[in-house]
C-alpha cells in the first residue's frame, strides 16, 4: 500500500497492561457521533427561596439537566449495567452530547465476570469494555441506529482525592456548559 494511502493509526486509549476487571472506580465517557446534541438540553435555572449556590446567577439554583428521548434510553441501559453483580453506577450525568459515569467493580467483593467473546470493534472479556458495548449496542438496538462514537475514554480512580475531584467535575458539569465555563 502506498504510504500515502495508509489509515492513521489509532490511539490505544487502554492501558496495555491493565486487567479492567479489577476491582475499583473508573470514570468513563462516551460520546455522541459527531457531537450531536441528541441525550438532553440544559434549561435554564429555577429562582426561587432556598436557592442561593449558584455564584453566577446570585439567588439561583443550579442549570437543570431535561433528558430527551435518546437521553432516556440511554440512563435506561446505563442503569440496567448494575444488573450485572459486582457492578455499581455511582455518579453520572447525561448531557445534550456525551455521558460521563463513575462505576465501582466488584462493587461488594463479587468475583470478576467470566463473559463470552465480545462482539466489540476491539473484543476484549474485560468488564469495563463489556459493560460500555453492552451498553451502546441495547441503546442502538432499540434507538435503531447507533448514536455514539467508537470507543470511550476512561480514567481509573486513584484514591479519595481523584473521586472527589472527578464527583465535583460531573456535579458542575451542566453549570459549565450552561454558562460556557468548562471546555466541551
Amino acid at each position: 500500500m502506498d504510504k500515502e494511502k495508509e489509515l492513521p493509526k489509532r490511539k490505544d486509549l487502554r492501558l496495555k497492561q491493565y486487567d479492567y476487571s479489577s476491582a475499583g472506580a473508573y470514570f468513563i465517557t462516551i460520546c455522541v457521533k459527531d457531537r450531536k446534541q441528541i441525550l438532553s438540553d440544559i434549561v435554564a435555572p429555577s429562582v426561587g427561596v432556598g436557592a442561593h449556590d449558584d455564584p453566577h446567577i446570585g439567588a439561583g439554583s443550579k442549570p437543570q439537566i431535561r433528558l430527551k428521548k435518546t437521553g432516556k434510553i440511554a440512563e435506561k441501559y446505563l442503569l440496567s449495567s448494575e444488573n450485572i453483580p459486582g457492578v455499581k453506577i455511582d455518579k453520572y450525568v447525561i448531557m445534550p452530547d456525551h455521558i460521563h459515569a463513575i462505576i465501582f467493580l466488584n462493587y461488594n467483593n463479587c468475583a470478576p465476570q467470566e463473559f463470552g467473546s465480545s462482539k466489540a470493534p476491539t473484543p476484549t472479556n474485560a468488564t469495563l469494555p463489556h459493560i460500555v458495548s453492552t451498553f451502546k449496542r441495547f441503546c442502538g438496538k432499540e434507538l435503531g441506529n447507533n448514536i455514539f462514537q467508537r470507543g470511550y475514554y476512561e480514567h481509573i480512580i486513584r484514591d479519595k482525592n481523584d473521586y472527589k475531584s472527578i464527583c465535583e467535575y460531573i456535579y458542575n458539569n451542566p453549570t459549565g456548559w450552561y454558562y460556557g465555563d468548562l471546555p466541551s
